[in-house]
């Protein structure tokens, strides 16, 4: 029972996170300011049904994370738009998803790959009905195979294949 919580928090911290980034483009508000704001609503919450299962600690990692590291974050992203796609033109949503889940993919290392894209195309699935939860697949897919092959069993460097070969 506590994995499934432990999971349930984590998905609220991230559908939490990619609001945040969402409220803080569209209301120019400042990422500490928002984290603060969830935070404070997660309490109240607790307080009315006596269990929080937000991990807000994880939220604050990702919103603070994007922030921190949007450079990065938003390159990675760009590297796997088409040629003619900017980030510019994703819809703010669906640069919060990509942003949140590339910035697990870039940083966050205890979570395999592979749930951070299911996760991240699930939300993707709850926002939009079109094409949009694919575009995602693929996006992260590509970034994840890329960013962290060992966990693809795609091999790392020739040595890599070497050890396997031989």
């Amino acid at each position: 029972m506590h994995a499934d919580i432990d999971t349930r928090g984590r998905h609220l911290a991230r559908l939490s996170a990619v609001q945040a980034l969402y409220q803080m483009e569209i209301a120019d508000q400042k990422s500490k300011f928002v984290v603060r704001q969830f935070n404070e609503h997660w309490t109240e919450q607790a307080v009315k049904d006596g269990e929080s299962i937000a991990d807000s600690d994880f939220f604050e990692l990702i919103v603070l994370g994007v922030v921190a590291e949007q450079d990065a974050v938003d390159e990675a992203i760009a590297g796997k738009l088409g040629k003619n796609w900017k980030l510019s033109r994703l819809d703010v949503t669906l640069r919060a998803i990509m942003r949140c889940a590339s910035y697990e993919l870039l940083r966050m290392f205890d979570v395999p790959a592979i749930v951070v894209v299911d996760e991240y195309v699930g939300l993707a699935k709850d926002f939009y009905a079109g094409k949009e939860p694919n575009f995602v697949n693929a996006a992260l897919d590509k970034l994840a195979r890329e960013r962290r092959p060992g966990e693809f069993g795609i091999p790392t460097s020739l040595t890599d294949t070497e050890k396997t070969d031989g």
